[in-house]
């Protein structure tokens, strides 16, 4: 009996790296992106064999099951990833709000702090910050996406289009390049813009923004949400968009790594 309990409770003890797992699959479930092991290893940047041992390590202690061309959370699994993405969306507002730290590197102090928060602390902080709907970077607290719901990519917008930014999406935030680009031209939330032109031949897209012009990727414009300023029938189309975006480059992939 009490190696059984010992063994259950190494089991249900994580590591910085299987948390780190966790919350990137937890992610890419809510946007109905497949979660295959070579987007993985493009978005932490570790080799292939490196997430094939990690999720062989996940498999084995209940956070996750593969499948033939994805990798899925077991429900275990899905109530850690919740939490530790709770834990990282309160940290960056806490450093935000309470420390006033540059909005560019919230996502990497944080990511240095969430895996030392006790559950204590994080419940005191939740209700010190006032049980925010969405992190600094307005990406939707577990349990909260509804209320990003209608917010659409920049990458979906049309010259003339303008409107609020309100997220930048958590897969720009390991970019740290980007992030400092970001906010050294105040494409950041709560910023008013408006799209000047699109460029297709040379995927590219002029923004205004705070009285300057912004010439910006239309890679990096799909991480990019806003709150848009359109007529009302175009609303809808709009609103389906970015759902439609990152389902399309979540079947991409996941070919590629059939075929691979």
């Amino acid at each position: 009996m009490e190696q059984a309990a010992i063994h259950s409770a190494e089991r249900h003890r994580t590591t910085a790296t299987v948390e780190d797992y966790l919350a990137l699959i937890f992610v890419l479930e809510r946007d109905s992106v497949p979660a295959v092991a070579s987007r993985m290893a493009e978005q932490i940047g570790v080799s292939l064999p490196t997430v094939s041992a990690t999720l062989k390590r996940m498999v084995r202690d209940g956070w996750v099951s593969v499948g033939k061309h994805e990798v899925r959370l077991t429900p275990d699994g899905r109530k850690r990833a919740r939490a530790v993405a709770r834990r990282h969306y309160l940290i960056e507002r806490m450093l935000r709000e309470l420390l006033d730290v540059p909005w560019s590197r919230l996502h990497s102090e944080a990511h240095a702090m969430e895996h030392a928060i006790s559950d204590e602390t994080l419940s005191r902080m939740q209700a010190r910050l006032r049980n925010p709907r969405t992190c600094p970077h307005g990406n939707p607290m577990p349990g909260e996406e509804q209320a990003v719901a209608a917010w659409v990519s920049l990458r979906d917008m049309r010259p003339g289009d303008s409107g609020v930014i309100r997220r930048i999406h958590e897969l720009a935030e390991d970019n740290g390049e980007l992030m400092t680009f970001l906010e050294a031209h105040n494409l950041m939330p709560g910023a008013r813009f408006t799209v000047r032109d699109v460029l297709p031949f040379n995927e590219t897209m002029q923004v205004d923004t705070g009285g300057a012009s912004v010439a910006l990727g239309l890679r990096n414009a799909q991480w990019i949400y806003a709150e848009a300023q359109r007529q009302a029938q175009d609303g809808a189309e709009l609103q389906r968009a970015p759902v439609r975006q990152l389902r399309r480059a979540g079947r991409a992939r996941s070919s590629r790594a059939r075929s691979g």
